[in-house]
């Protein structure tokens, strides 16, 4: 008679599975309607582990809403512009930075009714985002700059995306492309 079946345990592996179904569960509810038990149990594992994993819901709400590096925008280190990276992040409409750009943003939104949810998104959005995007352009005034710049990207973001609302959604790019550097420039600009 055959010995039980033993699996093999793997902590990066049940780190991960559990990760994956919290971004699912806070894609689909607000924050205050996911539990932790449905979370175990879209990741199949007991809750117990949640908590050895990640301390509780703010945690894993923390991980996945800032992934694996926080505070890290290399791809803005090594932008040559920054008005013409802002810009082709607002215009295009595809492509794994973008979806991982927009999952976050409906992250936020899904859950922005949450005391505990909001906190935890003004910290991540503050360190990861604006306070990078300032110190990049730096001068007088590089937070006001960089709050504005990143207001219309996300606006356009929201427009585009969440509600589908054009000319972002249905006409050439290029041209809407080109305004979109010129309205990141003025944003940026000292005074």
């Amino acid at each position: 008679m055959p010995g039980p079946i033993l699996r093999t345990r793997n902590a990066a592996a049940t780190r991960d599975s559990i990760l994956a179904a919290a971004r699912g569960r806070f894609l689909a509810d607000s924050y205050e309607a996911v539990g932790l038990r449905d979370i175990a149990g879209d990741a199949g594992v007991d809750v117990a582990l949640v908590g050895r994993y990640f301390g509780g819901k703010e945690e894993l709400f923390r991980q996945v809403l800032r992934g694996d590096q926080p505070g890290k925008l290399e791809e803005l280190t090594a932008a040559t512009s920054l008005p013409e990276f802002l810009a082709d992040l607002a215009v295009k409409p595809h492509g794994k930075d973008r979806g991982e750009h927009v999952e976050k943003l409906l992250l936020i939104l899904r859950s922005a009714s949450s005391p505990t949810a909001s906190g935890i998104v003004r910290e991540a959005f503050s360190e990861d985002v604006l306070r990078p995007v300032a110190e990049f352009i730096d001068g007088p005034d590089a937070g006001v700059r960089a709050s504005l710049a990143l207001t219309v990207l996300i606006g356009t973001t929201i427009l585009d995306t969440v509600m589908g609302v054009g000319p972002l959604c249905d006409c050439d790019i290029e041209p809407v492309r080109r305004r979109m550097v010129r309205v990141f420039e003025a944003a940026l600009r000292p005074d």
